[in-house]
């Protein structure tokens, strides 16, 4: 079930509303809790009914060894427990990356598995991985057992994130007013979800169209035409995620739980360490907090080498392929470098800090949606290759319009604006502070409008992104 869907916006999440807060109401709130447990798992299985058993085995594994570790902090149950979960993950989601590289090395023909991925898997794997340590650390408080199976399987975050962590949510559940329709959190539940779904329908979808166009037309593409692409995934991707992200944020905040912030105007940053503090921010500090700073941080004189391993798992974590890998690897590198860089004390202008670390990132996302390296270097290749630009032989600008409405490159004028239009609009995006601070009677016109266009528009339902992460 997607949340662009017409089953989910006027079925499941109406009656689920009404069933949660009646329930509370007039029975108890550990109904209405255990009813959402049950209505997040109807959520899951729907996409799939077999996906169900495989969530509930690594729910019941992470718990049973949580409990353990609250009983003891012992380093072998926390060890066992992150091994679980990383082999759980690996051998759906690396085994036929495995199998393919055994067979182009030595030369046999092991066949796939085809295992099909879980939805979510990569998401409540990291979550749970999360929990235990903290457990470990002692940073839990002994939660019941419908607490962490609501915290686990909350259906805004299941499918696509954002990565939950337990002193952000958990302690949410026991709020007795969190039960009770508050009239403030629902309004801002649904500027936050029709956002979320405009970013989707209206502007990841229409710019899906342009890259699938170019990635699946590689050799046909002048330079003009893969600056276009690639500049239309990257807006595809962060429109995509950032408005699933923003839509989850707002299903919390209609059962009034408050999910974290998962992007923060993240294609405005000035630097690749910047990026990286906006962007998937649940996800880099699941990095920096259990993979980063376990390996030693910046001590010992060993934090290039910390970032790097950082980064590269990173990369692998987003797709079993060896793009995934050099696109994690080449992000190490530009932090790296930036870190470098600020060594130097040389301050260069804000607008050239931006365009450079705007293309680097554009650059790499190549990787990130390229079918493997080779088709990425082609690309790459076509951007910078001049000879293929088909620049006018005059410079006025009627006949440069003219050429490039013509048949020798894929994209006309038209969408070379609209991609620049995007670039802008998520350069200069509302963060969630200036969007509440609008005038309810002004931005309730304005959504409203919006919200019937989307409806409308429901009939072309089409996957996030990240599902398949």
């Amino acid at each position: 079930m997607l949340f662009n869907s017409y089953e989910f916006i006027l079925l499941y999440l109406p009656i689920t509303l009404f069933l949660y807060y009646g329930i509370a109401r007039i029975l108890s709130k550990n109904l209405a809790k255990m009813f959402l447990i049950a209505a997040s798992l109807l959520f899951y299985s729907y996409w799939n009914i077999n996906n169900l058993p495989l969530l509930l085995i690594s729910i019941f594994a992470n718990y049973v060894c949580a409990s353990f570790l609250e009983k003891k902090r012992d380093k072998m149950v926390l060890c066992f427990g992150i091994a679980f979960n990383l082999l759980y993950l690996a051998y759906f989601k690396y085994t036929d990356f495995v199998i393919i590289n055994i067979n182009s090395t030595i030369k046999s023909s092991i066949p796939l598995m085809n295992l099909v991925l879980p939805l979510g898997i990569s998401f409540f794997t990291f979550t749970q991985t999360a929990y235990l340590v903290d457990v470990f650390r002692g940073e839990t408080k002994g939660y019941s057992k419908s607490d962490y199976l609501l915290f686990v399987t909350i259906f805004p975050h299941l499918i696509a994130g954002p990565i939950l962590y337990h002193k952000d949510m958990i302690p949410q559940f026991s709020k007795v007013e969190n039960y009770k329709i508050n009239y403030k959190n629902f309004y801002n539940g649904i500027v936050w979800f029709i956002i979320g779904l405009f970013k989707k329908i209206a502007i990841a979808d229409s710019m899906a169209v342009y890259a699938n166009k170019a990635f699946n037309n590689i050799d046909m593409l002048t330079t003009l035409d893969a600056w276009c692409g690639s500049l239309a995934y990257t807006m595809q991707l962060y429109f995509d995620f950032c408005g699933y992200s923003e839509m989850a944020i707002g299903l919390g905040l209609l059962l009034n739980y408050k999910l974290p912030l998962n992007f923060n105007i993240p294609y405005s940053s000035k630097s690749i360490i910047e990026f990286w503090r906006r962007w998937h921010m649940t996800l880099s500090a699941f990095l920096k907090n259990y993979l980063y700073i376990p390996l030693g941080g910046n001590r010992n004189g060993n934090h290039m080498r910390n970032i790097m391993i950082t980064m590269l798992l990173g990369g692998l974590w987003h797709g079993a392929g060896w793009n995934f890998i050099i696109w994690g690897g080449l992000h190490g590198i530009l932090i790296c470098i930036n870190h470098l860089w600020r060594k130097t004390n040389i301050v260069l202008p804000k607008f050239l800090c931006w365009l450079l670390t705007f293309n680097s990132v554009n650059i790499a996302w190549i990787f990130f949606r390229a079918d493997n390296a080779s088709q990425a270097y082609r690309i790459i290749n076509t951007m910078f290759d001049f000879s293929m630009a088909y620049f006018p032989h005059s410079g006025t600008l009627a006949k440069f319009i003219d050429q490039f409405d013509s048949n020798l490159c894929l994209f006309d004028l038209h969408v070379l604006l609209k991609v620049l239009g995007c670039i802008l609009l998520s350069v200069v995006a509302f963060n969630r502070e200036k969007l509440e601070s609008v005038p309810e009677l002004v931005l309730s016109t304005v959504l409203s409008t919006i919200g019937i266009y989307l409806i409308l528009k429901l009939s072309n339902v089409s996957e996030f992104l990240y599902f398949q992460f």
